[in-house]
């Protein structure tokens, strides 16, 4: 049954991973990525994680495009393009697929709990930046409140703001919905404890998304680029120019960001769980 289900899984994330490349949301090393991803996610955790890593995935790439020509001169502050490669989906999915396997193990509720954080803080994120970069109004910068140009790094804006929050709801729900089928279908009756799991997803994606944003803003690594004389998150400007640190820690990228939030964000919704379900 194991082998059944690594198959399965398998064969889902390879066409997933197919079509975003084919909808250029994936490069060739991020469909190798995202097969690994999907494969042990839906492999170890079962359908219910694998439908939830399909909800970010779909509705991150789909906003990625949304507006693409408005976002193309902020877009090129950030050290990558739409185009996720393995980094991006290892640091979007890899702690997802560390729980999954350790759940086929410990099937404690908690792991799946932390999983909703994890994919509510990577969803909130995702939102966050697509939509928040089309704010009429600047950006501040979260440790001092000063205003930004949209895209820099630790900024943050009432739109971004209530787009993360949107985006961990959506994961939320599609949790609780998934949760409540597979009790049903279990035989057993309306779960009480699935429609939790909302709230786990808005708590753990916000916690997840400010952090990730508090990171941006202290230590993770940014450049300048004297040729364009513009701030990036590269250490070569989209303009083929080496970019010189400026600020952060240049070891600290915006990958490992992504990860680092995506802990946090897990752990929250783990610890707000633990509180409301003993």
């Amino acid at each position: 049954m194991n082998l059944l289900w690594l198959l399965l899984g398998l064969f889902l994330s390879a066409a997933v991973a197919a079509l975003g490349y084919w909808r250029r949301a994936l490069s060739r090393s991020g469909v190798a990525g995202a097969i690994l991803v999907g494969t042990l996610i839906f492999g170890f955790g079962g359908w219910e994680w694998g439908l939830l890593l399909i909800a970010f995935f779909v509705s991150s790439s789909w906003l990625s495009h949304y507006r693409k020509a408005d976002k193309v001169l902020v877009a090129e502050k950030f050290s990558k393009g739409m185009r996720r490669d393995v980094g991006q989906t290892l640091a979007n999915g890899g702690l997802g697929a560390i729980l999954a396997v350790v759940y086929a193990r410990y099937p404690e509720p908690l792991l799946f709990a932390a999983f909703v954080g994890v994919m509510a803080t990577v969803n909130a994120d995702t939102w966050a930046t697509e939509l928040g970069i089309l704010s009429r109004v600047p950006p501040r910068l979260i440790t001092s409140g000063d205003v930004v140009p949209p895209g820099t790094s630790g900024g943050v804006s009432t739109l971004g703001t209530w787009s993360s929050v949107a985006g961990a709801l959506l994961i939320g729900t599609v949790a609780t919905a998934l949760v409540q089928v597979g009790s049903l279908l279990g035989g057993n009756s309306w779960s009480l404890r699935a429609t939790s799991y909302t709230l786990l997803a808005v708590v753990g994606g916000l916690v997840g998304s400010l952090f990730d944003s508090l990171l941006g803003a202290t230590v993770q690594g940014i450049y300048y680029c004297a040729q364009c004389a513009k701030e990036t998150e590269s250490p070569v400007h989209h303009c083929g120019t080496p970019a010189q640190p400026l600020r952060g820690w240049t070891w600290l990228n915006n990958d490992l960001v992504n990860f680092l939030a995506s802990v946090v964000g897990g752990l929250a919704a783990a610890s707000l769980a633990l509180i409301l379900w003993r």
